[in-house]
Order: C-alpha cells, then sequence, then structure tokens
C-alpha cells in the first residue's frame, strides 16, 4: 500500500512547518509537500494529482478568498480538500463547505483537533467544528460567480487573478510570460462567462469570493 499524500498550501513558512510536524506525528508514513501560492500548487497537481489530501489556506497568493477553493474544485473534484484559516466564522465555514471542501479547522485548532478532521475526512466524511451549525448560502449571485471561476481554465484563473490585482494587460502579459494578444484573448472569454463589459464589472463581480483577513 502506498503511502498517504498530503499537500498543505498556505503562504506563512512557520505555519506549514508547525502543521507538517502535527501531520508527521499522526501520520509517519504520509508524504507530506508545500506549496506557498496558488501558481506553484496548481503546478504540483498538475504534475501529479494523485492527492489523498489537500490542506489549503483562504488567504493564498494568486486567489481571492474562496475563488483558488472553487478553481481547485472545478478543476479536480476528486481531490479532498480542507480548508485551515484564521478566518473562522461560522458563515466563512459554511461557505467552504458549499463551494466544495470536505472540511474546515480554524488556525487555532489543537493538533488533536487537526488529527481528528484528517482522519474524519479521510473516512469520507464532512467535518466542521462541534460549535459550528452548518446551512447552506443563498446568495443566488455569489453561486454564479463561483461557477464561471470553476469553469475558468487554469490560464483564465490565472488572468482573472490579475485583473483582481489591478495589473495591466502587459503587466499580465509580462507575468504569464505570453503576449497581449493572448491575455486580450482570455479577458475577452472571462468577461463573456461573467456576462460583463469592462474590467470594473469584472473585478467587482469576483471580488465577491473574496474573504477580509481576521484582524490581529
Amino acid at each position: 500500500m502506498s503511502p498517504q499524500r498530503f499537500v498543505i498550501a498556505d503562504d506563512h513558512p512557520l505555519f506549514r512547518g508547525a502543521l507538517r510536524g502535527a501531520l508527521a506525528q499522526e501520520f509517519p508514513q504520509a508524504e507530506i509537500t508545500e506549496a506557498g501560492d496558488i501558481a506553484s500548487l496548481l503546478t504540483r497537481i498538475a504534475e501529479n494529482a494523485d492527492i489523498d489530501l489537500l490542506l489549503l489556506d483562504l488567504h493564498m497568493p494568486g486567489a481571492q478568498g474562496f475563488s483558488g477553493l472553487i478553481h481547485l474544485q472545478g478543476q479536480h473534484p476528486e481531490i479532498p480538500v480542507v480548508v485551515i484559516s484564521a478566518s473562522d466564522s461560522e458563515d466563512i465555514m459554511c461557505r467552504a463547505i458549499d463551494y466544495g471542501a470536505t472540511g474546515f479547522l480554524p488556525k487555532s485548532s489543537s493538533p488533536e483537533q487537526i488529527a481528528a478532521a484528517i482522519n474524519a475526512v479521510l473516512t469520507g466524511e464532512r467535518w466542521l467544528p462541534k460549535y459550528v451549525s452548518y446551512k447552506t448560502s443563498d446568495n443566488h449571485e455569489e453561486r454564479s460567480v463561483a461557477a464561471v471561476i470553476a469553469s475558468l481554465t487554469p490560464q483564465q484563473f490565472r488572468v482573472a487573478s490579475y485583473l483582481v490585482q489591478g495589473l495591466l494587460n502587459k503587466q499580465i502579459a509580462w507575468e504569464l510570460n505570453v503576449t497581449e494578444a493572448t491575455i486580450k484573448a482570455h479577458i475577452t472569454e472571462i468577461f463573456r462567462k461573467l456576462g460583463v463589459h469592462s474590467r470594473t464589472q469584472a473585478v467587482l463581480l469576483l471580488g465577491k469570493l473574496d474573504v477580509s483577513e481576521p484582524t490581529a
């Protein structure tokens, strides 16, 4: 039997290290890899999508809030995702489940809670803290934007993320090492899927999936 494969996706090296330690203690035979941004995570998954569990932070470079989770679920619905985040209101936890997560762990969770959650998810259960009463969201506009994000190709997703950051076409082209014409074609398709006609409209809609950073 091959060892379990876990991926930790978080932009804070200290937290990745702490989570790796907690996982290694509970799953000593597991292969654990890390990603510090969405681009490197997507590359890793493209190279080998045989992943038993992805632990994903909501605040990752290259994504806005739920957009990373939604895109990953659209591209790789077979990969179980546990969101682990300091943004841990009940509303955010429930929305994470709505968008495809199989569990949600607050970053304040103890090693015992982390182990319990992961064991539950690996056996096919959904896991939320006991104090959370799950209820689905009825925000239809947000769900329609989520459906668009799920349908984007990896390259279109990267372009959309740069759009939200305010980059110009030539800046996006430089970042992705493609021509401006290619970027314009991607943006045209993103606009079509969103049903908008301007960058401002697109950014406003995509921003509905953002999650505010928790206050210190």
